[in-house]
């Protein structure tokens, strides 16, 4: 802390009498007048709660904006959110949201009934998926999706979905992270996706939630809540305030092509063109990804990589288990040239591969 003294400051708009009565009641508390708190001035006292009156102004606009494109989303047994894609009636939301399922029951925030809608694709690889209204009702309104380029940290975010099937709800935070790499869990219908350059954001993120939006301030769509962190400290429950969100780039490339061609066929995901288990040491301790099987004339296959290497580095990754190896491809893009280091009957090399795509 910096012991200098500091500048004397005036006090604006403070009578005289008000003052020595200030120092007064210092004084017979035991402090000297210095130690007492400097009143504000009003023009500042009056700013506070103005800039408190916009920022509120703000968030009803956007959530007046893009609340009536977020639905709630029947499952079968499952329930999560989706976002009006266009006018067609097209509905972006996750794959884990819709499972297996082909036939949903979908509230939109136009009418009371539900309605139904099918399935147009999947992409578990993306954790995304694209259904389709059978009838588009009077009024239904699309998102605006914004750029992730300028998703930018300390920005302010609000989350819209159905959490714990609470339809029509708004949470607020912040953007806390962007760029990050996740692994979401294989169990409960999960997809078990390694998703890279996600969004993290300090607004709630609860079952429910999923498929939704995260919007900004200027009531643009920048990402899709897909998955809370959870605490290994604490049996896996869900640890507050950090929560991952699908890039709206990503969303869009996806959608776009699953609209236009019923599939995806450039994914802007990396592979390697193996399948591989994760290897312990003598000591069972994780200590690599064992090739199990190398795709014909992939990338792999070209790199001289074979069934029975076993795995240890990719680029500057450390690779000790399959997560890894799949976290560390979602860092990269298809096309890019990166050194796999493996181990070969005892003995360490080093290859370059040319990386395929999923």
């Amino acid at each position: 802390m910096d012991a200098s003294p500091r500048p004397a400051r005036r006090t604006l708009g403070l009578p005289v009498t008000a003052a020595a009565v200030l120092c007064a009641a210092a004084l017979a508390a035991g402090c000297s007048p210095a130690a007492g708190p400097e009143p504000l001035s009003s023009t500042r006292a009056a700013a506070a709660p103005a800039a408190a009156s916009e920022l509120e102004d703000d968030y009803r606009e956007v959530i007046g904006n893009v609340l009536p494109s977020v639905v709630q989303i029947e499952a079968g047994e499952s329930l999560g959110s989706g976002i009006v894609y266009d006018g067609k009636g097209h509905i972006v939301t996750n794959a884990h949201v819709v499972g297996r399922t082909e036939r949903f029951s979908v509230t939109v925030a136009t009418g009371e009934q539900p309605l139904t809608a099918r399935l147009v694709s999947a992409f578990p690889e993306q954790d995304l998926a694209v259904i389709k209204l059978d009838a588009v009702p009077a009024g239904l309104r699309a998102a605006r999706f914004g750029d992730s380029s300028e998703v930018a940290v300390g920005q302010i975010v609000l989350a819209m979905g159905s959490p714990l099937g609470l339809s029509s709800s708004v949470t607020q935070g912040i953007v806390s992270a962007v760029g990050r790499t996740v692994s979401a869990s294989s169990e409960g219908g999960g997809t078990g996706a390694t998703l890279g350059n996600m969004v993290q954001t300090s607004a709630a993120i609860n079952p429910g939630n999923s498929g939704g939006a995260l919007v900004n301030l200027s009531s643009e769509v920048i990402g899709i809540p897909t998955l809370a962190a959870s605490d290994p400290g604490l049996e896996g429950a869900a640890a507050p305030g950090i929560g991952f969100a699908i890039p709206v780039s990503m969303v869009r490339r996806v959608a776009d092509q699953i609209i236009k061609y019923g599939e995806v066929r450039d994914s802007g995901r990396a592979a390697l063109g193996i399948t591989g288990r994760t290897f312990l040491d003598d000591d069972y301790r994780p200590s690599g990804v064992a090739v199990v099987s190398v795709a014909d004339d992939g990338p792999a296959a070209k790199a001289g990589i074979r069934a029975g290497d076993l795995i240890t580095k990719l680029g500057g990754a450390e690779i000790t288990t399959i997560t890894s190896l799949a976290e560390a491809l979602a860092s990269e893009r298809p096309g890019e040239k990166v050194s796999v280091t493996l181990e070969r009957g005892g003995r360490e090399q080093a290859v370059t591969v040319t990386l395929g795509e999923m």
